[in-house]
């Protein structure tokens, strides 16, 4: 325990106001912490969660969409307790299992004719059936090492599917949605072996609140919060830590200092750092003073930061069947083919085709003319750079092209661009082929100074939160807000031993 302070004088500044940061700052303001303070570098809280209202008074999750799983859920149970959960008939719509296809979706070709649902169905679920042996942990001793990609396209060369030509495209389809579930480049990147260690938990996923959205949920949290608590617009320059080498001296100063990029300078006993890992990869080496052990900056180099955007475009009216959930894209030579993944491995030529790297398109809960595509890794980088009405009048041709139906123009846009937020620097975190991702994100997570280290300096001085640091729910928000609650928990320990 420390003799200088108890935890109503201790100082503790949260870096980040995502859920990572809120849920510390609320356990720690929960338990008596009188000293907290959040800096925010943006003028709005939530981070990667952003619920917003560009087209209509109803809203649209720019970022953060799903509540991922039910059972141990931290947000399931706020937003069940709170009643911010969608009801009715749009609930059961709303809540899906992952990776699930319904009828609903129509799939289209070059040419403009439909999938059978038949052909759609049977893919897809040999896909899911595939990818599950990675999530449970099930490969057989010859695919261990391989990427995901190369795991499935080994395994499903077994299968009749994969012998027609609209089996081996849908089957493309299928790994480029798996892309934006795990927010990487392609599947020739991504580790095989080490997906197993994402926890899924049991239960449907909501991928539709209620009508205050995720921004809801972290109402619930910024309400236990004394007000001013969170400073906005506050971008962090530089954490210097380990200013005090003795012990508690009548001069006794501070063993963190934070000061921002406007001057303003923050003492602390304890800081805690909810930066994304983006940010991290950005500002590790230059943020922090003395700068962080090798390990550490080991660990932010080989996890690895993934993008996925969102396109959405209103119309005035719509235009696709009642019945139709979304229009799926299935090309002949689709990114995610093998030999068009190594045809463009190397040069810029894959820039010309980026928009190949669009799932599709999908229907938007509470907004009947509007669709929202969704496309990942370095295409949608390229895609951040271009301008609205370009990335709209092709997604509008796309339409056109593939289904043949009559597509008006596009009346407003919202096109995210989470790689170029200096503040996120990307979505979520993915494991690459050959990195050990269990041993990253416990180096990643673990506090500065090292407990071996602290003869006679204080302990805990900076810690690590946020998605990137938990090894089971990384890339979800019950990850995050489970990391910012556990190093609360691990101050008021330290407070209480």
């Amino acid at each position: 325990m420390s003799t200088c302070t108890g935890p109503e004088n201790a100082k503790v500044v949260v870096i980040g106001s995502g859920f990572a940061g809120l849920a510390a700052a609320a356990r720690l303001v929960e338990v008596g912490f009188k000293n907290v303070l959040v800096l925010e570098a943006k003028e709005r809280v939530g981070g990667r969660v952003h619920t917003t209202k560009p087209f209509t008074e109803n809203i649209i999750e720019a970022g953060a969409n799903w509540i991922h799983g039910q059972k141990g859920n931290p947000l399931f149970k706020i937003a069940k307790e709170k009643n911010l959960l969608s009801e009715g008939p749009s609930a059961r719509k709303n809540m899906c299992l992952p990776r699930s296809v319904t009828p609903q979706d129509y799939f289209f070709k070059e040419d403009g004719k439909q999938v059978s649902t038949t052909v759609v169905d049977q893919v897809c679920s040999h896909f899911n059936k595939l990818t599950d042996k990675a999530f449970n942990d099930e490969l057989e001793c010859k695919h261990k090492n391989l990427t995901l990609g190369a795991y499935l396209d080994d395994a499903f060369g077994e299968s009749p599917l994969a012998a027609t030509e609209d089996g081996q495209q849908v089957y493309e389809w299928c790994k480029r949605i798996e892309c934006t579930d795990e927010a990487c480049s392609s599947l020739y990147e991504f580790s095989a072996s080490q997906i197993s260690y994402y926890t899924a938990l049991e239960g449907g996923f909501f991928n539709t609140l209620g009508p205050g959205g995720y921004q809801a949920i972290l109402d619930v949290l910024l309400k236990d919060l004394p007000s001013g608590t969170v400073q906005c617009n506050a971008p962090v320059k530089s954490i210097q830590w380990d200013l005090v080498k003795k012990g508690c001296g009548e001069d006794q100063r501070y063993p963190v200092k934070v000061v921002c990029e406007n001057g303003e300078s923050f003492e602390a006993d304890h800081v805690i750092v909810t930066v994304s890992l983006g940010v991290l990869k950005d500002k590790a080496t230059t943020i922090f003073e003395p700068s962080l052990p090798e390990e550490k900056l080991s660990a932010i180099k080989n996890l690895s930061f993934g993008i996925v955007d969102k396109i959405f475009l209103f119309f005035e009216k719509s235009f696709w069947p009642d019945d139709c959930a979304g229009v799926q894209l299935v090309w002949k030579e689709g990114p995610e083919d093998k030999d068009v993944y190594e045809s463009l491995s190397e040069g810029e030529t894959w820039k010309k085709t980026w928009f190949k790297k669009i799932t599709g398109f999908d229907t938007v809960a509470r907004h009947p003319t509007a669709l929202c595509g969704w496309i990942t890794g370095r295409e949608a980088l390229y895609m951040e750079s271009l301008q609205d009405s370009e990335i709209a009048a092709i997604c509008v041709r796309l339409l056109r092209s593939f289904t043949g139906w009559s597509v008006p123009e596009v009346s407003k846009t919202l096109i995210t661009r989470w790689g170029s937020d200096p503040h996120v620097r990307g979505s979520y975190t993915f494991i690459s082929n050959g990195v050990n991702g269990v041993e990253a994100h416990k180096a990643l997570a673990s506090p500065l100074p090292p407990k071996d280290k602290c003869s006679g300096r204080k302990h805990l001085q900076v810690l690590f939160a946020g998605e990137a640091t938990h090894v089971n729910f990384y890339t979800t928000t019950h990850g995050a807000y489970l990391t910012g609650v556990r190093e609360a928990e691990r101050l008021i320990s330290y407070y209480a031993d």
